[in-house]
């Protein structure tokens, strides 16, 4: 049969919460359309002249009828090896699963131990998702981690690919957070090009009566660094029997991938009996999936007894109820779509489930088409906190009901050394010791530090002034924090929950500038935490110097005399007289310093020459002991250095490179950098033009 073609946008039909049409939207190229590229081998990584690395995709087995639309390459999951994929080194995630603790929450009315978050983002199309960011500001660069319990990598499309793995970059920078990111299995809607041939090619069983596709995507999972699997089966026209052979999948993809410490998420589509129907609840049809997988998300259908019923079925099944995510499709409208909040975290007794956002990247979506990072982060910080932009201060009346109004907040900044830059992992230059290094604009979620989790819990008796990430200067890498107002009485700005200890010798330092002042600033100190949710954080404050406006950069160290225990949380406070810009570019929390150890071995693996200019993929071997990333320049003729990108693995693709006047051969270096920004001697290699 001929492949349909695809429509540049998927759209699933399904009915929403209180009975209207939902959709479900992933960007993707049609099978149809224009891209360079087409010419790789399908099965594994991308060869030939373009050597860009993307984000991995695959269907389960068998491939569409007829040929892939140019820069879309048909990948069957069963031949895949981690052996033979030449963008592994690009895909693969390098920071593990951080620890998190959940701190008194700011306000009274977000609660611990109840409903969480789970996000569908689709962070790109399916097919040419960059591996490792590109040279745009203009991404959703999640920041709100402290919210989240489970990240899915959403997308899949008939003309492209059934089967995501998450690309490294957004894997790393979850996992800094705590976060565990899923990958995703999607069987489509017949009207959307699904076909039930791939669900059979799914659930096949070798000789031995074994799953070879659960150890695949066990493998793929492990290989790759991510965390577990989103698994979505809306292809219709199954029977009672396919259905027995999916719960059996299930339940083998969970118990191969237990010991690896993966997870299964169950998506409310295809039923015990094998037909697609979708229940917007926990009951008799579904809920063998949920008892085999880890939780489940349970479709926009559902009604408010649905929800509740569900909650107790979950119970009655020895199941926590917050295993069960009750779908909130926001792509289309944002804080604006109407929610009946109270079925699922009313306020005024525990909650009744978790629930799932569907396509928050709206934030940035919404927006017009010339954004900029600034207007995307006002945007998220509304969308995640509410009208209010303070945690602290919670929207009573709004009819957006925010994570950070229902949703404790975590934090993984429980160790020394301790540092961020403020980075929020995109940029329009990039800059070093306030420096600007490239004036090209990137984004690489890899590079995004530990942000404030708070954003922005302010505490002041006179004027608020604004807070936010700022992307016009920064002291290294994208952004900085800008405290900007006319200040009538001095004003907190929390920074970051920790639980640090407090030894000898231990110090805190501050990067930061006045653009307009004077202004005092003080660090904000607190060993213990308030006694109950919503009081103030009870800080001590160390002055930390008075900045003249237009001073420049520079940096405080304060040392932490006099306290002892460990420390709970970090801020600053600020005193002025008037207008006050005061911008914050770092800060550190250290005993000592240390330098890490250089990579070695570097060399270049392959080199392509297009109109764009030639581009190369490197490869070295990791420094021993710990790295945080690693940073690439390019040695210009008179000496000076020029940024061409970071990240956590050992592998990058640099594209469109071009001879310097007089120059015979490009010389780059690459160098580790530690978690207080430090960085190793360079290892360098040289190609010529």
């Amino acid at each position: 049969m001929t492949q349909p073609t695809a429509p540049s946008r998927r759209s699933v039909v399904i009915a929403g919460a209180a009975g209207a049409a939902a959709a479900f939207l992933v960007p993707g190229p049609a099978a149809g359309a224009a891209a360079p590229g087409a010419d790789r081998p399908s099965g594994t990584g991308q060869t030939g002249p373009d050597l860009r690395p993307y984000a991995s995709y695959w269907f389960p087995d068998s491939l569409p009828a007829g040929t892939p639309g140019d820069g879309i390459v048909w990948r069957s999951l069963t031949n895949w090896r981690a052996e033979d994929d030449p963008d592994l080194p690009f895909n693969t995630a390098a920071v593990p699963l951080a620890r998190r603790f959940t701190p008194v929450p700011p306000n009274r009315t977000a609660r611990a131990g109840q409903a969480r978050v789970q996000s569908l983002v689709s962070f790109g199309h399916t097919s040419r998702n960059p591996s490792q960011g590109a040279p745009t500001a203009d991404y959703y660069a999640l920041t709100h981690w402290a919210y989240l319990d489970e990240l899915v990598f959403w997308g899949g499309s008939a003309g492209e690919g059934l089967i995501l793995a998450p690309n490294a970059p957004v894997v790393d920078a979850a996992h800094r957070n705590g976060v565990p990111v899923l990958g995703t299995v999607f069987l489509p809607p017949v009207h959307w090009g699904g076909d039930l041939r791939w669900t059979r090619d799914l659930v096949q069983r070798d000789s031995w009566g074994r799953f070879p596709l659960a150890a695949k995507l066990v493998e793929v999972a492990c290989a790759h660094g991510f965390d577990g699997w989103f698994v979505n089966a809306e292809t219709e026209g199954g029977d009672a029997a396919l259905g027995a052979e999916m719960l059996a999948f299930v339940r083998d993809l969970r118990a191969r991938g237990e010991a690896a410490g993966l997870r299964v998420t169950w998506y409310d589509a295809m039923t015990v009996d094998g037909t697609v129907g979708w229940q917007g609840a926990l009951n008799e049809r579904n809920e063998d999936f949920f008892r085999t997988a880890d939780s489940m998300f349970v479709d926009f259908r559902w009604t408010s007894a649905r929800l509740a019923s569900s909650g107790v079925r979950a119970g009655e099944l020895d199941r926590s109820r917050y295993e069960l995510w009750a779908g909130v499709d926001v792509e289309a409208s944002g804080w604006n779509k109407a929610v009946d909040w109270d079925a699922i975290i009313p306020r005024d007794r525990d909650h009744v489930l978790s629930y799932g956002f569907y396509r928050p990247e709206w934030t940035r979506n919404h927006l017009p088409a010339d954004r900029t990072p600034g207007q995307f982060h006002a945007a998220d910080d509304r969308f995640w906190t509410g009208p209010s932009l303070d945690p602290s201060v919670p929207d009573g009346d709004s009819g957006w009901r925010a994570p950070a109004t229902a949703v404790a907040d975590r934090s993984t900044v429980t160790g020394l050394p301790f540092a961020t830059t403020f980075n929020t992992g995109h940029g329009l230059r990039w800059y070093e010791n306030g420096t600007v290094t490239s004036d090209t604009e990137w984004n690489h979620l890899g590079l995004q530090d530990r942000l404030p989790g708070r954003r922005w819990a302010v505490r002041t008796e006179g004027r608020r002034p604004a807070v936010s990430f700022d992307f016009a200067d920064a002291w290294r890498g994208g952004s900085s924090v800008l405290v900007a107002g006319a200040l009538d009485a001095p004003v907190t700005v929390h920074l970051h929950a920790t639980r640090l200890p407090l030894e000898p010798g231990t110090v805190v330092e501050l990067t930061h500038r006045a653009d307009a002042g004077p202004v005092t600033v003080e660090l904000a100190v607190a060993t213990r935490e308030p006694e109950r949710p919503g009081d103030p954080v009870p800080y001590r404050h160390v002055p930390a110097g008075t900045l003249r406006g237009g001073s420049g950069w520079t940096t405080a160290t304060v040392r932490l005399n006099g306290f002892s225990g460990s420390l709970r949380a970090l801020g600053v406070r600020l005193t002025g007289d008037g207008a006050v810009a005061y911008r914050l570019g770092g800060l550190a929390v250290r005993r000592g310093t240390e330098r890490p150890a250089s990579p070695t071995r570097l060399r270049v693996t392959g080199s392509a020459t297009d109109a764009d200019g030639t581009g190369l993929r490197l490869r070295w071997t990791a420094a021993p002991g710990p790295v945080r990333h690693y940073e690439l320049h390019r040695v210009l003729p008179g000496g000076g250095r020029r940024f061409l990108g970071g990240t956590c693995q050992t592998a990058f693709h640099v594209a469109g490179l071009r001879p310097e006047p007089g120059e015979r051969a490009v010389r780059i270096e690459v160098r580790a950098v530690g978690e207080l920004y430090t960085a190793s001697p360079s290892a360098s290699v040289v190609h010529s033009w």
